[in-house]
C-alpha cells in the first residue's frame, strides 16, 4: 500500500506517495487550493494518481500542478527537476541546528516553574484555590507568596496569605509599589505569625499594629511588640485575678448566661480584654472564664 505525505502551507500543497518504510517519494506541488474542501480533494486526487502510476510501474515527475475544481482532477503546469528550482537554498547566516535530547532536558531544567504549577504549590502548602489565584496574579506576587509559606508551618499559612492579599496588598497599592519592593519580607512575615502562634501577641494586635509598624520600618517584630507593650498576658493567675474582678462587677451577665444567654458570655470576654488593655490571651480568657460559669 502506498502513503501520502503532505507538507502544508499558505497557498499550496505538496503531495507525495511511498511504500510503508520505504524512502519518501517525488513531490508534486499544487497551487489553486482555496478551500478546505479543494485541499481534500486535490490531496485524495493527487495521491491516487501518484500511486496509479508507481503501481504500473512508471516515474513521478517533480513538477507544479494546478488543481481544476470543476473536473476534480490536477493538471501539470511545469517541471521542476532539482531542489534549486524551487529556489530552495540554505541561508549562509543560519548554521545547522541539531536538537538532542540532553540539549532538550537542559532548556526544560532551566526553564522557570509556570505559573499553574505554582498555583498546585501554593495550594498544597494550604492556602484555598481561589485565594491561590489572586497569589499568581503575577510572577512577581507568586515568588513572594512562595517564599513567605516556604519553612512556614502549615496550620500558619492561612494567616500569612490573608495577610499578604489584605493589609500588606493594600499598602503596596497605597505606594504604587510592585510587591517585590514591599516594606515588609516574607522573613518579617513569617516571623510576625510565630510570635501569633505562640501566643506573644494577639492576632489583632499582629494585623493592626505590628504589620503596619514594619512598614514603617519601626524595627523588628519583637522590638516593634516590647516598644508598643503588645505582649499579651499569658499568666493564668493573673488573669485569673482579673477574671474573678470581672464577674464580681457584672452579676446580671453572670446571671444571664447561666440563664442560657449566650450573648452574655462576649460581654464577659470583652470586659475581661477591656481590663487588660486588650493583652490577656483570648483562649486562656475563654477558658476560664467558661470553668468559673460552669463550676
Amino acid at each position: 500500500m502506498a502513503t501520502c505525505r503532505k507538507d502544508l502551507s499558505a497557498a499550496t500543497r505538496n503531495v507525495s506517495v511511498r511504500r510503508p518504510g520505504g524512502p519518501l517519494g517525488t513531490r508534486a506541488e499544487i497551487k489553486n487550493l482555496n478551500s478546505f474542501r479543494f485541499l481534500e480533494r486535490a490531496i485524495e486526487f493527487e495521491a491516487k494518481r501518484q500511486i496509479e502510476i508507481l503501481e504500473d510501474g512508471g516515474k513521478i515527475v517533480q513538477e507544479t500542478r494546478l488543481y481544476d475544481p470543476d473536473r476534480d482532477e490536477t493538471r501539470s503546469l511545469r517541471t521542476k527537476e532539482e531542489a534549486h528550482d524551487y529556489r530552495y537554498f540554505p541561508d549562509p547566516d543560519l548554521p545547522p541546528l541539531v536538537v538532542t535530547e540532553e540539549w532538550i532536558r537542559r532548556v526544560k531544567d532551566a526553564m522557570p516553574e509556570s505559573l499553574r504549577e505554582r498555583h498546585k504549590t501554593i495550594v498544597f502548602y494550604g492556602v484555598a484555590a481561589q485565594k491561590a489565584e489572586l497569589h499568581i496574579a503575577s510572577r512577581n506576587s507568586s515568588t513572594f507568596a512562595l517564599s513567605t509559606f516556604a519553612g512556614a508551618p502549615k496550620e500558619e499559612v492561612p494567616t500569612l496569605s490573608n495577610w499578604i492579599l489584605g493589609p500588606l496588598s493594600a499598602k503596596v497599592n497605597e505606594e504604587n509599589l510592585n510587591i517585590k519592593d514591599s516594606k515588609v519580607s516574607p522573613d518579617q512575615l513569617k516571623e510576625l505569625s510565630k510570635r501569633v502562634a505562640d501566643g506573644t501577641i494577639s492576632a489583632t494586635a499582629a494585623t493592626a499594629v505590628v504589620l503596619p509598624a514594619l512598614w514603617e520600618k519601626e524595627g523588628s517584630v519583637d522590638e516593634i511588640i516590647a516598644k508598643r507593650g503588645l505582649k499579651q498576658i499569658s499568666d493564668s493567675g493573673a488573669i485569673e485575678k482579673i477574671v474573678d474582678e470581672v464577674l464580681a462587677k457584672n452579676a446580671k451577665q453572670v446571671s444571664d448566661y447561666r440563664a442560657g444567654k449566650e450573648k452574655a458570655f462576649n460581654s464577659l470576654v470583652g470586659q475581661v480584654m477591656k481590663a487588660t488593655q486588650g493583652k490577656a490571651n483570648p483562649a486562656q480568657v475563654n477558658e476560664i472564664l467558661k470553668r468559673k460559669l460552669t463550676g
